[in-house]
């Protein structure tokens, strides 16, 4: 049999200093990405004091409220009537209220613990911040397969139930989560991995920061991933839309200045318009992030702006537009309603 050959004590010395010179460029990078964390932390905050930027508090909590009010209400007259539990569209529906309420409640604690200055665990801010996204993405994915729900109610009204029937779209949503989810979490793991070294506490919580300390590769993946599903979304709804009206054009139904068709056409165009702002704009929070020109206070107002309105604004408009748009919604809650008075005036009786 050969013989077994050493290897040369000369490749291994090698070998053996350029793994401690790369692990000693990684620990210096690791560090100086960790030293700018807490520096922009530190920054963000006083801008924050400065321009007594609190007080975006109070439309937000508003906002917040009314929706977390109204969403529950509708989400128990969905779940709670076997009828409606049965169609496709009010399960989309459901899903997507879901969504917004966690992303609401999430979104609600970040804004007040960054603007009182309250320090969270690196490793809860990191999880929050995960399930933030995750819960934003997926309510943009279920309002998108709505407008697909309706393009293949409208192309194939005879086969629409056995296409979409109830067991499918849960099996749907089930898998929407898991998509929405699998992204923002696996960044955790990386960062988790990567953050050995970092401060257990972060004085400001946000995703901008958490993803602008990973590096530049990191930062191309964060582009691809928004870019792509914004891409992908945008052309699906453009098509289905576009497909519906050349079908539909020549039965009359777009002749009338305020016809059912057209109002809803726009209030769901609107609605798609609130829900996509908010991540076109934080794409470009991104890229600013990265520009050493670009003043922090610049930075400090958009994504103040973009938490405390433009990504609640949508969810308030939400149950209007969408639930009790719906008329065997509205008729639910109203029958609910109506019972529960008979009941109070029987009993006072």
């Amino acid at each position: 049999p050969p013989s077994l050959q050493m290897p040369c004590p000369g490749s291994y010395s090698l070998v053996m200093n350029t793994t401690q010179y790369l692990t000693t460029q990684f620990q210096m990078v690791l560090s100086e990405n960790m030293a700018a964390m807490t520096n922009s932390s530190h920054q963000w905050y006083d801008s924050l004091q400065r321009w007594h930027l609190e007080l975006f508090l109070i439309p937000a909590s508003l906002l917040t409220l009314a929706t977390l009010l109204t969403n529950p209400i509708l989400l128990a007259c969905i779940l709670f009537s076997p009828s409606l539990r049965q169609e496709t569209r009010y399960l989309l529906l459901a899903n997507t209220l879901a969504a917004d309420m966690l992303f609401l409640s999430l979104n609600l604690v970040t804004v007040v613990c960054n603007t009182l200055g309250v320090a969270m665990l690196r490793v809860l801010c990191e999880l929050v911040s995960a399930v933030t996204a995750a819960a934003y993405c997926c309510a943009v994915l279920t309002v998108t397969l709505k407008v697909v729900d309706t393009y293949v109610a409208v192309r194939w009204p005879l086969h629409y139930h056995d296409l979409l029937p109830p067991a499918r779209t849960r099996k749907i949503l089930v898998g929407v989560w898991l998509l929405a989810a699998m992204y923002p979490l696996s960044l955790v793991i990386v960062m988790e991995v990567m953050e050995d070294s970092a401060p257990q506490r972060s004085e400001v919580c946000l995703i901008l920061i958490s993803i602008g300390k990973m590096g530049s590769e990191m930062m191309v993946g964060v582009h691809m991933y928004f870019t792509m599903g914004a891409v992908v979304c945008t052309l699906l709804i453009l098509y289905c839309y576009g497909r519906l009206y050349w079908v539909t054009k020549t039965q009359g139904i777009w002749q009338s200045r305020y016809s059912r068709a057209r109002v809803t056409l726009l209030a769901h165009g609107v609605l798609l318009l609130l829900y996509f702002s908010p991540g076109l704009v934080f794409t470009v929070e991104l890229v600013l992030y990265q520009r050493q020109e670009v003043s922090q206070d610049i930075r400090v107002w958009i994504n103040t702006v973009n938490m405390c309105m433009l990504m609640l604004l949508p969810r308030a408009c939400a149950p209007y537009l969408y639930g009790l748009w719906y008329k065997d919604i509205s008729d639910t809650l109203l029958a609910v309603l109506h019972r529960r008075r008979r009941l109070s005036q029987v009993t006072m009786a």
